[in-house]
């Protein structure tokens, strides 16, 4: 299949077509470099060149103050999760609070737990994480490091609409499903961290924003890659970067700035291709129904199910028949869901929107 699909899948995620057409363009050998950037060195001046840009692009798009340092690390999220307590936690003899508001939240506490005291804040287990809690809701311990939070939720579909009020308890923050399509209040912020493959770029690097104050508190007993002092001071080139990722993440930036400016725009339209989906299902009389609660709905991945799970497998087949793939709910929870992110045309979510309209009128009827 030579021919694009609408590519619905919560990551590795669709990327904006001019930026795969600039990256193939330019494959067999960058511009004034000679060779591809599947070849350069990470320590080449044209390397230095597309890090540096793509920090600074993030630095602009987010307003990252120059107080924080800008990492582009490897391992994913999955790494942060244990990496956060094993800088901060560990044998400091204080807690650390966590938001757990679904799958991911959970296994970051989960982490944390194997290197001190971290506690569940507020868990969301009793209404299957279907809502992200009310600030009155979250209790803090008295000597917490950090409140965490992940403020979008892929699987369950749940979205902080704001940072949580913590009493100027720094917030450390798995932005990864989310990072780039709105704007966020970086000073409310410890760290904050998202893997590439949902907005940023393709899968193998992960963007950390760190209060360079924090840096401090890391301990010298670590192995220097999982230390995130020593990765600042050489500017993420400890080892070989992912090179390639890296560069995609400058042109995805690139690709932001160039067509919409800034995030407010990019927020805007994110939304409005949301309520697109969002309004198609609530007129569909509950033949579909969105798993999250109404003020925690995420604008990035709308998990819904259908009557049954005999019409969740007929609706994913037809959909794939008409070109919208990876439509599937996780493998935990089944279902289905859409990822909409950032480089998902407003097109191809008409296309869906149609899809299900329609699905719904020719089976509305079949179902006793």
């Amino acid at each position: 299949m030579t021919q694009r699909v609408y590519n619905f899948s919560p990551g590795p995620a669709v990327l904006p077509e001019p930026v795969l057409e600039e990256a193939q363009k330019h494959l067999v050998a960058l511009p004034g470099v000679g060779m591809s950037i599947l070849e350069i060195s990470h320590r080449s001046a044209a390397f230095t060149e597309i890090i540096q840009a793509a920090e600074q692009n993030l630095r602009r798009l987010l307003e990252i103050p120059e107080d924080y340092a800008v990492l582009f690390l490897q391992g994913g999220a999955k790494l942060q999760f244990g990496m956060i307590p094993l800088n901060f936690l560990r044998n400091t003899g204080c807690k650390a609070s966590y938001v757990v508001s679904g799958t991911w939240s959970k296994q970051a506490l989960a982490e944390a737990t194997t290197q001190g005291q971290a506690h569940a804040a507020w868990d969301g287990k009793a209404t299957n994480y279907d809502r992200v809690p009310r600030d009155e809701e979250i209790q803090i311990a008295p000597d917490s490091l950090y409140l965490y939070i992940c403020i979008n939720e892929t699987i369950a579909g749940v979205q902080f609409p704001r940072e949580p009020e913590t009493n100027g308890v720094p917030l450390v923050c798995d932005a990864s499903s989310e990072l780039l399509s709105r704007p966020l209040d970086i000073r409310r912020y410890g760290i904050l961290f998202a893997c590439a493959q949902k907005n940023l770029g393709p899968a193998g690097v992960t963007v950390v924003i760190i209060r360079k104050d924090f840096l401090d508190r890391c301990p010298d007993d670590l192995p220097v890659m999982l230390n995130y002092r020593q990765l600042a001071e050489h500017k993420s080139l400890l080892n070989t970067p992912p090179v390639f990722a890296v560069y995609m993440v400058k042109l995805v930036t690139d690709w932001v700035l160039r067509e919409f400016g800034d995030l407010n725009k990019l927020k805007e339209f994110n939304e409005k291709k949301a309520n697109l989906l969002y309004e198609a299902i609530e007129s569909c009389g509950g033949f579909y129904t969105v798993h999250a609660a109404p003020g925690s709905r995420s604008a990035m991945n709308i998990a819904f199910r259908l009557p049954n799970g005999d019409i969740e497998k007929e609706f994913l087949a037809e959909a794939k028949k008409a070109g919208l793939y990876n439509l599937e709910g996780h493998r935990s929870v089944g279902g289905c869901r859409a990822s909409i992110y950032n480089a998902m045309p407003w097109r191809g979510v008409v296309a869906l929107r149609d899809f299900m309209l329609r699905f719904h009128e020719e089976n509305r009827n079949t179902l006793g």
